[in-house]
């Protein structure tokens, strides 16, 4: 309980400072897909503000039905139109089988493993720029957030044709 006291009483100093925006719609037009890792602040990582990008994160920054699901709607119906999946080294989706994670967990799903960055980026950023619903998406692109150095290593881009 003290921990969730702790996260009450910080809510209090953050809710009477903070900026309020107003829009639901990113300012920057922009959706990022990355991992939940703590270690990511995905804003500070990429000069970002409140408000200017929807950030989307699950398990390995991987593009998952749900990631689809939310990306439908910021590009159908808020205005995204260009989408950065960002995964990152020392993952501890990286050098793992979904049995090995099956097993550790006790859930059968299916976890979405990485055993190349770049093969799983052309992988999440095909699936991305195949589905109809996602069409008006104009860029996708697929980073590498090195969690040691900070450095992003762009991997892959895509743009759909005019």
């Amino acid at each position: 309980m003290a921990e969730i006291n702790r996260l009450l009483a910080a809510n209090e100093g953050y809710a009477a400072a903070r900026a309020n925006v107003a829009d639901p719609r990113p300012s920057q037009h922009l959706a990022i897909v990355t991992c939940m890792d703590a270690r990511i602040d995905v804003f500070a990582v990429l000069g970002l503000h409140l408000g200017e990008a929807h950030v989307i994160r699950n398990a390995g920054g991987r593009v998952t039905d749900d990631v689809l699901r939310s990306l439908a709607l910021s590009s159908q119906v808020l205005g995204v139109h260009t989408v950065v999946v960002m995964q990152h080294t020392k993952c501890g989706l990286a050098g793992v089988t979904d049995a090995e994670l099956r097993r550790l967990t006790g859930a059968d799903l299916g976890f979405f493993p990485i055993d190349d960055h770049t093969a799983a980026l052309e992988e999440d950023i095909e699936i991305l720029t195949t589905r109809p619903y996602l069409e008006p998406l104009r860029v996708v692109a697929g980073m590498v957030y090195d969690v040691e150095s900070g450095e992003l290593d762009h991997v892959v881009r895509w743009r759909r044709p005019d």
